[in-house]
C-alpha cells in the first residue's frame, strides 16, 4: 500500500488555479466565489468565476453538509439563487440517499460473508446475492 503512494502523481494542476473568496450570512450558510488565476496569481480572464454554496440541514442522525454550485455571473446573482439551489441539493441528497437504503434493504447475505461495503469480520466464503 506504501508502495502505491510513492507512486500516486500528487502534483497540483498549475492550469486550473483558483483564489478562494468566502462570504456567509453567519446564519444559513456560505458561498465561496472561485476566480481563477494564472500560476503567477494574476487573475485569468478566459475562464469564468465559480460560486459553490454550502449550507447544512439538521436532521435525526445529525447535520447533513450540502454542497453545491451555483450558476451565477455575480456574488449578488449567487446570494439569490442559493437557497433554491440548496434546495435542489437536498433533494438530490435525499433520493441518493432513499437508494442507498433500498439498494442494502434488497441486499441478502449469505452466511460466512462479509456485509456489503466489504466490512466486518466474516471468512469471505460467502457471497452477497441482489
Amino acid at each position: 500500500m506504501a508502495e502505491d503512494l510513492n507512486d500516486a502523481d500528487i502534483a497540483m494542476d498549475s492550469a486550473n488555479l483558483y483564489r478562494e473568496e468566502t462570504f456567509t450570512d453567519r446564519r444559513v450558510g456560505t458561498l465561496q466565489r472561485l476566480t481563477p488565476v494564472t500560476a503567477a496569481g494574476a487573475t485569468d480572464t478566459a475562464r469564468p468565476i465559480l460560486y459553490v454554496g454550502q449550507t447544512q440541514v439538521l436532521t435525526p442522525a445529525g447535520a447533513l453538509p450540502l454542497s453545491f454550485e451555483v450558476q451565477a455571473k455575480s456574488l449578488e446573482d449567487a446570494v439569490a439563487q442559493f437557497g433554491e439551489h440548496a434546495k435542489q441539493a437536498l433533494a438530490r441528497t435525499l433520493r441518493r440517499l432513499e437508494e442507498l437504503r433500498r439498494e442494502q434493504a434488497s441486499s441478502i447475505i449469505v452466511p460466512g460473508s462479509a456485509p456489503p461495503g466489504g466490512l466486518g469480520g466474516g471468512s469471505g466464503g460467502g457471497r452477497v446475492l441482489r
